[in-house]
């Protein structure tokens, strides 16, 4: 087990949460939990603070956190030997297309949209790992620029970037969604009987109960970025 995977565990275990209830509240799956316990997952210092945040607990220990710069290098190198190894009979130019297509699966570009899907306004390059992107399907990963400031009392402002992935099913959390005909940002609380309320803040808080099947969820928004 590795120090900051036994350090987890026993924060996790002092908070009375399994390994499922802490993958929940850190939007990732229970198996990339187990896998940083055992100390078969290296993981980033992003992810080590969000997880200090969540179970309360000191878990910096500067001899044992990665950088996400020292991770997605790690995994280049990983998966670079791995490629190499099985081309070296072969000529330069295949040699070359080899190269490109191990950086590839280890960098992901998430674009950055608005609302509408339909506009890309940028991009960042995340790791890629076994085709997930924290935790997430690659193919089902984005960013959104934030349109206006309806959630400014959840700290969700116009210009920030959130990241988030694509989604069918409604559950409790901040989505962006369709209703009467317009996208937008959204809290959504489960109430029972296929209805919802649909919260914004911004800067007072404003409730509106309806029938999930009015309105259509799009992506699931995880993780805030502020512009400063």
């Amino acid at each position: 087990m590795s120090r900051v995977g036994e350090k987890i565990k026993d924060a996790r275990l002092k908070s009375g949460l399994t390994q499922k209830a802490l993958a929940k509240k850190l939007g990732v799956s229970d198996k990339y939990i187990n896998e940083v316990e055992i100390g078969r997952k290296v993981v980033p210092e992003s992810f080590i603070d969000k997880a200090a945040k969540v179970l309360n607990a000191n878990l910096n220990d500067i001899n044992m956190v990665v950088t996400d710069d020292a991770l997605m290098e790690e995994r280049k190198q990983e998966v670079v030997k791995a490629k190499v190894s099985k081309v070296s009979s072969r000529t330069l130019g295949e040699t070359s297309e080899v190269w490109t297509d191990a950086f590839s699966s280890v960098l992901k570009r998430v674009n950055i949209y608005d609302y509408s899907l339909n506009d890309i306004l940028g991009g960042k390059e995340l790791p890629n790992y076994s085709n997930k992107v924290e935790g997430y399907v690659a193919d089902k990963v984005l960013y959104l620029k934030i349109e206006d400031n309806d959630m400014s009392g959840f700290r969700i402002m116009k210009d920030d970037i959130a990241f988030s992935h694509l989604v069918k099913e409604v559950s409790n959390g901040i989505f962006l969604i369709e209703h009467k005909g317009k996208r937008i940002i959204r809290q959504i609380k489960l109430i029972g009987n296929a209805r919802a309320l649909l919260i914004s803040n911004g800067g007072s808080v404003i409730t509106e109960t309806i029938e999930l099947n009015n309105i259509k969820v799009i992506a699931k928004l995880e993780r805030l970025e502020i512009s400063l």
